[in-house]
């Protein structure tokens, strides 16, 4: 039987109008960045302060991106989402009512675009968590290769755009417009009508839900490779956004038309990159791609130190535009590929948290070191150091290392029985599995289990071990101890298809035809709910 094609997502009216009106929002935030750059360096002179408008952008997203990310898998993604759209309006329309009235200090920019970051953080990852809900699932690849069209296509039109307005406005009309353009982002958000996904369980406490997606992280190497990886890049490339107001102010002479000139060329770029990659992807291994991008951005950042007008700084921007978008695309869809839907949100918020940390790290570090050796000697610095990172991360971190895991629950594991109901809180409760070894495959089964203690701990586990019967040879029992019967349950549904061929492969050194004999155990300091 031949499946219907999937649909076009575009075709689909709420993705439509949320990619449109998301487009509008980030040309508004765009059109912020060139003013907040451009009005620090009217406000400061110092290289660190100019900088700081760009850590004041970065450092929210790496405080609350992890928070984000549990509130958008434990509450409702669209009233999360209104709530942070709201407060970004209200920081740009104050910061817009600020600079009009001639309020506006040093401190008072960084504190407003802080606010608006706040918005950006919140959301960040309940956005990116509800591309499944709003398109099938064979349209979803298609639908996040939009969306990052989307962010490009912004990132062409709102520099320029800023650099203008800024130049026949001034900076509080560039603020005002970015206020604006968060409403279209708002009215899709009201006239959407949410269908909440059907729970099996109860939510996770907001605490809980951090914890079990720092410990996801921790025990996850694919993602962890991603996490790597993403602060060798950002720590060094950072540079190449922190000290372009003051390249393009200071050294090349130009006004706010000729900064949005130099945003846009690195969009267009951008675009450029994006519509090359898939022909890449076909040549180049994603961790040849990931190492050419990183070459070609240190090159591009040397090119534009040493540019001395506008023509050749355009040109360096937009190979770094195509660089940059080839390395978010590969550490983003990275990140993708090794998170499962019960934790995709928290741990897309811990990839965020790391990229924005490294950025606000880097963006410190760099604009501080510039206004001691300068700003081109920084700028080759930040290059120099990129390019000595990336071979040796790409070497010891290869990235598309191993065919994409299956991350779709297995739902393989069997329903506990248990005498009676047992209390959702009940707890700890102790997994025990018996298997039969053959004492001469004992090293071999062993080796076999350890990444079962991985997956274990990972999706919950707070204590496991492996016993061999000191009376009877072969005969092993694995244990596990997690904090409560709703806990263990969370663990039937946290089960991928990809941990499933593990526990296969460790079940098969299992002499005997029935399977490992399972048992349940809970704390008698705990009850059961009678049936």
């Amino acid at each position: 039987m031949t499946l219907p094609p999937a649909p076009k997502p575009l075709s689909l009216p709420v993705f439509r109008a949320l990619w449109v009106a998301t487009i509008i929002s980030n040309v508004g935030t765009w059109m912020h960045d060139v003013g907040a750059g451009w009005l620090m360096t009217s406000l400061s002179a110092e290289p660190l302060m100019v900088a700081l408008v760009q850590a004041a952008t970065t450092l929210p997203m790496f405080l609350l991106a992890l928070p984000g990310g549990a509130l958008a898998d434990i509450v409702d993604r669209r009233k999360l989402l209104l709530g942070a759209q709201v407060l970004s309006l209200i920081g740009a329309a104050l910061l817009a009512a600020t600079t009009l009235l001639g309020l506006t200090s040093p401190l008072i920019l960084l504190g407003f675009t802080a606010i608006i970051a706040i918005g950006a953080a919140l959301s960040a990852p309940a956005f990116q968590a509800i591309v499944p809900e709003l398109v099938p699932a064979p349209a979803l690849q298609q639908a996040v290769a939009l969306n990052s069209l989307g962010v490009n296509i912004s990132r062409a039109i709102g520099p320029a755009l800023g650099g203008v307005v800024i130049a026949a406005a001034g900076p509080a009309a560039v603020f005002a417009l970015n206020s604006l353009s968060v409403v279209a982002v708002l009215w899709v958000l009201l006239r959407w009508q949410r269908e909440t996904p059907e729970q099996h369980l109860p939510p996770e406490h907001f605490v809980g839900a951090l914890r079990a997606g720092l410990r996801y992280a921790l025990r996850a190497p694919d993602l962890q490779m991603v996490l790597i990886r993403s602060i060798g890049f950002f720590l060094f490339a950072s540079a190449l956004w922190a000290l372009l107001p003051i390249v393009a102010r200071r050294d090349l002479g130009l006004g706010p038309a000729g900064y949005g000139a130099l945003l846009t060329a690195m969009g267009l770029g951008a675009i450029a990159g994006a519509l090359l990659l898939p022909h890449l992807r076909g040549r180049l291994s994603g961790n040849a791609l990931t190492l050419a991008a990183s070459l070609l951005l240190a090159f591009s950042m040397v090119a534009l130190a040493l540019s001395a007008s506008f023509w050749p700084a355009a040109a360096a921007l937009a190979i770094a535009g195509l660089s940059w978008i080839a390395m978010m695309s590969a550490l983003n869809g990275g990140a993708q590929a090794a998170s499962p839907g019960w934790v995709k949100a928290r741990a897309l918020a811990i990839y965020l948290l790391v990229f924005q940390g490294a950025m606000t790290a880097g963006s410190t570090l760099w604009g501080a070191l510039a206004g001691r050796i300068g700003v081109a000697p920084a700028l080759e610095l930040a290059a120099l150091a990129l390019a000595i990172a990336t071979p040796l991360l790409a070497w010891l971190f290869p990235l598309g290392r191993s065919a994409s895991p299956d991350l779709s629950p297995s739902m393989h594991w069997p329903m506990p029985v248990v005498e009676g109901e047992a209390a959702p809180d009940a707890g700890p409760v102790m997994v025990t599995v018996e298997y039969r070894i053959d004492p001469a495959r004992m090293a071999d089964f062993q080796r076999a289990m350890k990444p079962m203690q991985r997956i274990r701990r990972r999706d919950g586990a707070i204590h496991w071990g492996l016993y061999e019967d000191a009376a009877a040879p072969g005969v092993v029992v694995e244990s596990f101890v997690v904090e409560s019967w709703l806990e263990h349950l969370r663990q039937h549904h946290r089960i991928t298809k990809d941990d499933r061929a593990v526990q296969d492969a460790a079940r098969a050194f299992h002499m005997g035809k029935d399977v490992p004999l399972v048992r349940h155990l809970i704390s008698p300091a705990t009850r059961l709910r009678p049936a």
